[in-house]
């Protein structure tokens, strides 16, 4: 594995950038400017965890239908969380339909 500019291994920087959800994507996203792996797992991280979070908040604000798909979507990003930590450790570029795209398009 290559090291990236802030000397952690670029699979090590990948999982972290998911660790915090979307807070972590951009502190890595802020601090890494070269390697466009761990950039593709900070906007993955960004894109999919910030969309979750603002579709919570939003239907937080829905009696009982909201949520019920609040809990869903809490199952969801825990999923989800953990597979894309395991995939970035394991190297692995791994996209998710839409925010993958996304991610790599910016990265």
């Amino acid at each position: 594995m290559a090291k990236t500019s802030t000397g952690l291994e670029e699979n090590v920087a990948g999982l972290l950038c998911y660790v915090l959800i979307w807070i972590s994507g951009l502190v890595f996203l802020l601090i890494e400017k070269e390697n466009k792996f761990v950039r593709f797992h900070a906007w993955q991280s960004i894109i999919v965890f910030g969309t979750l979070t603002v579709a919570s908040i939003v239907l937080s604000w829905i009696p009982y239908i909201g949520w019920v798909l609040n809990v869903l979507i809490s199952i969801l990003a825990l999923v989800l969380w953990i597979v894309l930590m395991v995939k970035a450790f394991n190297g692995e570029k791994f996209k998710l339909p839409w925010a993958g795209n996304l991610a790599e398009k910016y990265a």
